[in-house]
């Protein structure tokens, strides 16, 4: 085996389409078997239009929501509204995720799943890693993408040094029908330690996901008392629970989501996706940057397949290409992530924004990236 990636989501659907495209042997394991939810906002960034239409994905036969303008509320209410540059579209991962999964199947990737790592380890003398999966078989694979996202127990096993680190945040997802909301419209409303993305995805429904700090669910005990008090307080967000039919009884929920920095690779993992580096979603970019993850470590793959370099030659490539085309939007990320969660700091930054819009559109070219 050539390539074996570690997690099916969208950086490692892409990176095995990608792979495969180029001649590859490649192999995905997964945990879960598709279609399957994931707590994600759902919103794509147009920069990833050019590289899914040459992986053979295009996603419009999907029907995605087309998205073209930005609102951000503060916890009070008041709304600043902006053009969104490039523009992207809304598609929930239900659907998206099961899309690329077929088409990989179609370009011959074979699939674990459901199936999980319990270890990987590499063999220099062999020129191999040695993947244990959980059911107890061996795989033998050149190369590794770690695509397994946010926090995995994969991560204890590298010892990689976030994971010893508890995080404050976890993430919670619904799908809604919303009478009257503006489909080319993604809206971000803050509340106290948190904030909430809603936008159209396809057939006429709603992704509806936030953000909060644990502390908040540890102080209401319950994820329906948590919204009651605390998000509520925002008056759009207590229409959309108002006038909202959610379409699933119990919302996706997801905990431990840090965005402290992480290692592009780790012991000769290439990793991309979020178990790379995750942006904070006040910015929206996450889905993006996984697919262009993908596409840098399948091109550093390829050319060590390829024998056009040398192992620690791909790897050092592929470290500086992820930095280069990622590093500075993380960091502003987590800049931006400060300025909000606190009612008092939020209310003062969407005051000063509503009144300076170059700084939002600035700000939306330094957490997006060019077409690829």
């Amino acid at each position: 085996m050539d390539v074996l990636i570690i997690g099916g989501g969208l950086a490692g659907l892409a990176g095995a389409l990608d792979l495969a495209g180029r001649g590859h042997e490649v192999a995905v394991v997964e945990r879960r078997a598709y279609p399957f939810h994931r707590v994600c906002g759902e919103y794509l960034s147009n920069e990833v239009r050019p590289y899914l239409a040459r992986l053979g994905a295009d996603p419009a036969p999907l029907g995605p929501a087309d998205i073209r303008r930005f609102e951000l509320s503060s916890p009070a209410g008041r709304v600043l509204r902006s053009p969104l540059d490039p523009g992207g579209f809304g598609v929930s991962r239900y659907v998206l995720d099961e899309f690329l999964y077929r088409r990989a199947l179609a370009a011959g990737v074979a699939f674990y799943l459901p199936a999980t790592v319990a270890g990987v380890a590499f063999d220099a003398a062999a020129g191999r890693h040695a993947v244990a999966l959980a059911d107890g078989r061996t795989l033998a694979p050149r190369v590794v993408l770690g695509a397994y996202g946010k926090r995995a127990n994969l991560d204890r096993q590298l010892a990689r040094p976030f994971f010893q680190q508890r995080s404050p945040y976890l993430g919670v997802k619904y799908h809604l029908r919303l009478p009257g909301l503006a489909r080319d419209v993604i809206a971000l409303h803050n509340f106290r330690n948190g904030y909430a993305g809603i936008s159209a995805i396809e057939d006429g429904k709603v992704c509806f996901c936030y953000l909060t700090a644990r502390q908040n669910l540890k102080d209401h005990g319950s994820i329906p008392a948590m919204e009651a008090a605390v998000l509520h307080q925002n008056p759009h967000l207590r229409a959309v629970f108002r006038d909202a039919e959610f379409l699933y009884p119990q919302p996706e929920v997801i905990n431990e989501i840090s965005f402290a920095p992480k290692q592009p690779v780790e012991q000769h993992v290439l990793m991309c996706g979020d178990a790379a580096g995750l942006i904070t979603p006040l910015c929206g970019n996450g889905m993006a940057m996984a697919l262009h993850g993908a596409a840098l470590a399948a091109a550093a793959a390829h050319d060590f397949l390829a024998e056009k370099t040398s192992r620690p030659a791909m790897e050092a490539a592929y470290a500086h290409a992820w930095r280069a085309q990622f590093g500075a939007r993380l960091r502003v990320g987590r800049a931006v992530q400060g300025l909000f969660g606190g009612p008092v700091l939020s209310e003062a930054v969407v005051g000063g924004l509503r009144h300076w819009p170059g700084a939002v559109r600035a700000l939306m070219r330094r957490t997006h990236g060019q077409a690829f």
